[in-house]
């Protein structure tokens, strides 16, 4: 069995209490890893202070140690809490931006809180809404924001919900199921960072061509 107390080249700087190759393989934590990866899930996606978390690594991770029976917990009952998190997560934080949103943005001659920029935002997820709660799923620090983003910008709620239940399905259950599958080859074991960074990079290309497609017609304009 992999050594995952061992950190990765890009877990390295994490402290311990950070780096899931170490917290997650605590014989200590027992059953309470389950709640300890549902919080973090929750924090990272609901609360603005936890854009620090190790979300991807963490449910990767779990896969692997469910995989090879370092966790002994089955994987459906992980893969539906962690579900579950990631949804009421990202619940909590457009409620945030819904009910704060008003309070930060009403200063009409604040440079970056302003209600022009709150009209941006609402012109964004009213064309690219859906597309952009999924994607920031997989975005490190981005998932963590949007949702808020998407309530101050007063994204119509179905429509976020909606695509809440994707993206939480997609990022939370197949980061995990992924972790599961490939984490019982050594290879993948060994190369963690590396199947870390292409997932970001794969997530971030789409939104990068939708942003580019939307700066296209101002551009026009302008000119």
């Amino acid at each position: 069995m992999t050594d995952y107390a061992s950190p990765t080249i890009g877990a390295a700087f994490l402290p311990d209490w950070l780096n899931p190759a170490v917290f997650l393989n605590n014989p200590d934590l027992g059953p309470w890893v389950l709640l300890l990866v549902c919080a973090i899930v929750f924090a990272e996606t609901g609360l603005l202070v936890g854009f620090f978390l190790p979300g991807d690594s963490m449910l990767f991770t779990v896969g692997m140690l469910i995989a090879t029976g370092t966790i002994h917990i089955p994987l459906w009952l992980f893969a539906l809490a962690i579900f579950i998190s990631a949804f009421a997560g990202d619940q909590t934080g457009f409620m945030i931006g819904r009910k704060t949103g008003p309070a930060i943005f009403k200063k009409p001659d604040s440079r970056f809180f302003s209600q022009k920029n709150v009209e941006r935002a609402h012109e964004f997820f009213e064309k690219f809404g859906g597309r952009a709660v999924i994607l920031a799923r997989f975005v490190p620090v981005v998932r963590t924001f949007v949702p808020v983003i998407a309530g101050v910008a007063k994204m119509d709620h179905k429509t976020f919900v909606s695509f809440n239940l994707i993206g939480a399905a997609l990022w939370g259950i197949g980061v995990t199921l992924l972790g599961y599958w490939l984490g019982q080859f050594s290879w993948i074991e060994e190369n963690i960072d590396i199947i870390f960074i292409l997932i970001v990079l794969i997530s971030v290309v789409p939104i990068g061509i939708e942003l580019l497609k939307a700066r296209k017609p101002s551009t026009n304009n302008e000119k």
